[in-house]
């Protein structure tokens, strides 16, 4: 709860405010039973007309004022808690922005869409709550007490006892229902992940007739999640019927005790009609307060998963000052690295090789044999477990984070566009005039997707760039590495859904980039590769031969037996 202290500090002005208007709302409805008590003594009583109207006018101001006080403090509670949950939300957002793939993937990004979005909508909704009634429905219920206990002291010994039985009643449910409601939360986490990996992955689900099974599993986690609501739902559900049973027991208990009074002239009517006021207000407030318990237990259990995500330490550390480079190193290189998944078996092991400045390497093994984890290594997206990655001959844990990704243009595996224009895309790879863009789309085998859109550059791109078929997106983020003239360009598969012509002349327009970067090229086709100045096969994580295109198909079995599956032993 410390994160959420920390950022309603900024509202503190506000979170002091929203109480105190709703207490000054309280004190002048506690004032109403014995205004309504005076109307029935003094004024019904003695059949004085104008006492009564002067009474009703002062309800009537009483109302008036606790309206604009209950306003007011509407307004402060929400300003606090809007604004203090969106300070979480960047702060969270930020928090999440400088995690490791590997912390994301160890936390999972369902569960942190979840966090993010819906944990702290409930965070801010108990907020409000708290900061409205939190203190109103305690003052009014022990104010109502103590004004009883000016009236009767033995008809307010009542209250005092069903005070007593409900706040044991509502602090009982409250513990039961804060570790209910965090596990709702932990199953909401699992249907959500399996909501996303459905819709992502829709084509495939259809193509292989897997409907029905997916349908099953998303029915397991939804009856899942129906049985721990329905857990927490039953709990908070003995809140109001065992609240309206003790109370509704105390006034039939009031009224008795109170009729016997009212006989032996120790009460009035009016005090008896004031007494059951208070015992009615009593009755609302605990309502009110036993919902606000339920609310903010749900705040507090969501608040929780929140703040794990904050106190998550980054598993990597980025230094600020720019390191001393080595001008005749290699532009990157491998010493003996070995790669594992939290802690599971090597995805790399004992790999080392070189790219020199201005060299184009290929890298090609099998699926599952480590070709992408291995480009994930150079732009530091995951640490080694052993060994070094260096560029320009100092270990990447030594560059800032800036500096290290700024030498390198990446095209992942999938191409991802973002919701925008085309240019507002290929600016993410730095600021470019209209010349070094054309260049790069020229360089990427893009002007033809520029050309057929209506808007040129200014054509709008949809979420994940859905208006774009593969080859085009691939395109445009090939479009994007170069916009930055990158020291360094990873091209890790994607040129997969080029056909071999385009893919060719891209492969020529690299070759003849005026800036020479050092080039990765990571492929399931040996066309892709087999003019690189050197080629990595892999193996199983393992390095099983480097080389050139024919001493490769010479000496390395596992090369050979990519390429005879693709173009057949005769050539």
């Amino acid at each position: 709860m410390r994160n959420l202290f920390f950022n309603l500090k900024q509202y503190t002005l506000e979170s002091i405010l929203g109480p105190l208007f709703k207490l000054l709302e309280a004190m002048f409805e506690l004032f109403v039973p014995l205004v309504v008590a005076d109307i029935v003594d003094r004024g019904i009583g003695a059949g004085d007309r104008s006492f009564v109207v002067s009474r009703f006018l002062l309800l009537i101001a009483l109302g008036v004022i606790g309206i604009v006080c209950s306003i007011t403090a509407q307004y402060f509670a929400a300003k606090a808690s809007v604004g203090c949950a969106a300070a979480l939300r960047r702060s969270l957002y930020d928090h999440i922005q400088k995690l490791s793939f590997s912390d994301l993937d160890r936390i999972g990004v369902p569960t942190l869409i979840t966090r993010l979005t819906g944990d702290l909508n409930t965070v801010q909704n108990g907020l409000n709550l708290a900061l409205r009634l939190l203190l109103r429905s305690p003052f009014v219920v022990f104010g109502a007490m103590i004004m009883a206990f000016t009236i009767d002291a033995r008809a307010a010994l009542i209250f005092l006892a069903a005070i007593v039985i409900l706040a044991a009643v509502v602090f009982g449910i409250m513990l039961g229902s804060v570790p209910a409601y965090k596990k709702v939360q932990e199953e909401l986490d699992s249907l959500t992940g399996t909501t996303r990996e459905n819709l992502t992955g829709a084509r495939v689900i259809r193509a292989f007739g897997m409907e029905r099974g997916e349908r099953e599993k998303f029915a397991s986690h939804n009856d899942a999640l129906y049985r721990r609501q329905l857990f927490a739902g039953r709990i908070s559900a003995l809140m109001n019927p065992l609240t309206f049973v003790i109370l509704n027991g105390g006034i039939i208990l009031l009224l008795y005790t109170s009729g016997v009074r009212v006989s032996e002239g120790g009460l009035t009517v009016g005090q008896t009609v004031a007494l059951y006021n208070y015992m009615t207000q009593i009755l609302v407030e605990l309502v009110k307060f036993a919902n606000l318990i339920i609310s903010i237990s749900k705040a507090v259990s969501c608040m929780k998963r929140v703040d794990e995500v904050l106190r998550t330490e980054p598993a990597m550390r980025f230094p600020d000052a720019d390191p001393r480079e080595d001008p005749t190193a290699p532009a990157v290189e491998f010493r003996n690295v070995t790669l594992s998944y939290n802690g599971g078996d090597p995805a790399l092991t004992d790999l080392s090789f070189k790219v020199g400045h201005g060299e184009t390497v290929g890298i090609i093994g099998g699926t599952g044999s480590g070709k992408s984890s291995l480009a994930a290594l150079i732009p530091r997206f995951y640490d080694v477990t052993d060994g070094e990655v260096l560029v320009d001959g100092v270990n990447v844990k030594d560059y800032p984070a800036k500096t290290l990704r700024d030498k390198i243009g990446y095209v992942l595996q999938r191409a991802s566009l973002f919701k925008g224009t085309i240019r507002s895309n290929l600016l993410w790879g730095g600021d470019a005039d209209g010349e070094a863009l054309d260049a790069a789309i020229t360089s990427a085998q893009a002007a033809d997707v520029i050309l057929s859109k209506e808007d040129g550059l200014d054509s709008a791109v949809e979420q994940n760039g859905r208006n774009f078929s593969g080859g085009q997106r691939q395109r445009l983020t090939i479009a994007r590495a170069l916009v930055r003239r990158p020291e360094i360009l990873i091209l890790d598969d994607s040129a997969s859904a080029l056909d071999f012509a385009t893919d060719a002349a891209l492969r020529k327009e690299l070759a003849g980039l005026d800036y020479k970067p050092a080039t990765v090229i990571i492929s399931q086709r040996t066309a892709s590769i087999r003019h690189a100045d050197k080629i990595v096969v892999l193996d199983d994580g393992a390095v099983a031969g480097i080389g050139t295109h024919d001493a490769l198909l010479k000496t390395c079995s596992v090369y050979r037996e990519i390429y005879e599956s693709q173009y057949g032993k005769e050539d």
